[in-house]
């Protein structure tokens, strides 16, 4: 597939650490990984779906490593429980607006089981991963107008080469008083003689005006923004980070690995309000584990503690650059009710006559 140029952050000049980016820059440079995207865009509507598939097999029969890190629980995504408690992931990830989740669940269910009529009968029932944020400000999220096929469509689209900002899952968010959305980035690495990948991708929807820092130093101030006043006096917005790597780790060193998206966030300055769901989701592809085990023992490869560093500093470099090439690809938007949103770049062009 043709790659697709949108503008990102190292346009601006803004680099976020000091690590090598992978080819695409995106979730995608971890071999097997893509990403699709359903966009509903209709007068009052501007929501979505985004779906990650790990890897291109039957997840259910071939589970991945996976863990979570609640770095603020103000929020109502599906599955995380279960990947807390046995640390694998059995189906793809969609992305989706807080009312929308329901309606992916059932879409995973489904697709589940007309891969494996097995499940719910004559094995378990499968645990579909559902994560969201709150578009209601720039889409009408009571009309719960997103439906089982719009999910199903947005894993049917699932490519290596995807669009960021305004789009899936995307299309409705806000950050730091921007246009937020969906954006992504990579960073890739030396172990073992051999070279890895850490990706991130993240539904940008937190932070307040004002409160944004730019790796260069510069903050945007609230009277910049081209929106009336939000009213919004605190933290009230949500950000969903999915790492992907494929360096061996289990549950538990993923999980390691997950927190440092927070160092990230942390960077952008956000400080995890009372009213923001922070959630990371981390997973590895370096090895399945089978749903059918025909032995009573599973041999795992993990990487040695003393070298993970490496992958707290991908995940936090790789986090903060996603979060601001979401907002930067990002167009201006006015939707629901007449709210407006300023791009990103928009300000960054005016600041520095750059791009």
């Amino acid at each position: 597939m043709t790659a697709i140029h949108q503008p990102t952050a190292r346009d601006f000049g803004l680099l976020c650490g000091d690590m090598t980016p992978g080819t695409r820059n995106t979730l995608a440079d971890v071999a097997g990984v893509t990403i699709g995207h359903f966009t509903l865009k209709d007068k009052t509507l501007n929501t979505g779906f985004t779906a990650i598939r790990p890897h291109g097999g039957n997840l259910f029969h071939d589970k991945l490593p996976a863990a979570v890190e609640v770095i603020n629980g103000f929020g109502k995504s599906a599955g995380l429980v279960q990947v807390e408690e046995l640390g694998t992931l059995e189906t793809p990830i969609l992305l989706t607006n807080t009312f929308g989740v329901g309606t992916g669940v059932n879409a995973l269910i489904r697709r589940a089981i007309a891969e494996s009529p097995e499940i719910g009968r004559s094995t378990g029932t499968v645990n579909p991963v559902v994560m969201e944020c709150n578009d209601g400000y720039l889409s009408d999220i009571q009309a719960m107008a997103l439906t089982e096929q719009d999910a199903i469509s947005a894993l049917e689209l699932a490519v290596e080469s995807f669009e960021q900002g305004g789009v899936g899952a995307g299309a409705g968010m806000s950050a730091f008083g921007f246009k937020g959305g969906i954006g992504t980035a990579s960073r890739v690495f030396e172990l073992a003689g051999g070279q890895f990948t850490l990706g991130a991708l993240v539904l940008a929807n937190f932070g307040r005006p004002g409160d944004l820092m730019l790796p260069d130093g510069r903050k945007p101030h609230p009277k910049d923004l081209k929106a009336p006043n939000d009213g919004l006096p605190v933290e009230r917005g949500s950000v969903i980070i999915v790492l992907a790597t494929d360096v061996p780790l289990d549950s538990r060193q993923l999980k390691r690995v997950a927190k440092r998206a927070g160092a990230g966030i942390a960077r952008l300055g956000a400080y995890y309000g009372n009213g923001s769901g922070d959630i990371a989701l981390a997973f590895s592809t370096a090895q399945t584990i089978p749903h059918a085990a025909e032995s009573d023992f599973v041999a795992r490869e993990m990487i040695t503690e003393g070298k993970i560093d490496l992958l707290f500093k991908a995940a936090a470099e790789s986090t903060q650059e996603a979060v601001l090439n979401g907002m930067i690809s990002a167009d201006p938007m006015r939707g629901f009710k007449g709210h407006k949103r300023q791009s990103l770049r928009e300000w960054l062009r005016l600041a520095s006559h750059t791009v």
